[in-house]
């Protein structure tokens, strides 16, 4: 049987679900938010391929442990109501954050929000290891490293000194929602990515709408992050 398409999914989205991507399938259930990883069965066909994403479920496990180390920093997360694997596939389970992402505002709002943003990545920074990865010890890389990686574990030595910073490694707009009216950050989501890594890593890319890769006419940082990684890896 040919794989699916995505539009051939999102047709046939079960009660609750809101929405399915190349690698994900979302729910809502009144206040209950779900994220899981999809199963090999619901992997896609993309322009002609099937698409296999790396690292699926060790980035829904990983934004599981991220959440819950960071839940006492003060930093606007969603609340984790848990985090699992079963039957191939990993779930994330939280509340679901009422709000607007970053993006739907206009620029006069962005920029207020970004100053709030701005200390909440201070308190990222404070946090450092001498450790690469998240919480759990799997070390992610970013999506603008992996999308152009070998698809590679990888496995990195300690460093001599606690100079990793704790990363979102994924922090666009989309990434931050906000209560419109009073332009306060409600949550800051999607942490599949997120860990100790060198500063360096954590680009803002909430400085502009967008995905979190290097646009037209922006430096693109794949060569100097990869030289990073080449020193400290096993």
């Amino acid at each position: 049987m040919a794989p699916p398409t995505n539009s051939e999914l999102n047709d046939k989205r079960e009660k609750h679900c809101i929405a399915i991507s190349p690698e994900r399938k979302y729910f809502r259930v009144s206040s209950t938010f779900v994220k899981r990883s999809l199963r090999p069965c619901e992997w896609q066909k993309q322009d002609g391929y099937m698409h296999v994403s790396l690292f699926n479920m060790e980035r829904v496990l990983n934004e599981g442990a991220c959440l819950l180390f960071l839940a006492d920093t003060g930093i606007p997360l969603p609340k984790l109501l848990g985090c699992f694997e079963d039957d191939g596939a990993a779930y994330l389970i939280t509340e679901y954050v009422d709000g607007v992402g970053m993006n739907d505002l206009d620029a006069e709002s962005q920029a207020v929000v970004a100053e709030e943003l701005q200390g909440h990545v201070l308190t990222l920074k404070k946090l450092t290891s001498d450790l690469w990865g998240g919480p759990d010890k799997m070390v992610l890389p970013p999506y603008r490293i992996m999308r152009k990686s070998d698809g590679r574990p990888w496995r990195m030595r300690r460093r001599k000194q606690h100079d990793l910073v704790f990363c979102h490694n994924d922090l666009s707009m989309n990434n931050v929602i906000v209560d419109p009216g009073t332009l306060k950050i409600k949550a800051i989501i999607d942490w599949e990515y997120a860990g100790f890594y060198p500063p360096e890593f954590e680009f803002p890319f909430y400085q502009r709408s967008g995905p979190s890769i290097a646009l037209d006419g922006e430096v693109d940082d794949f060569e100097s992050l990869t030289r990073m990684i080449s020193e400290d890896r096993e």
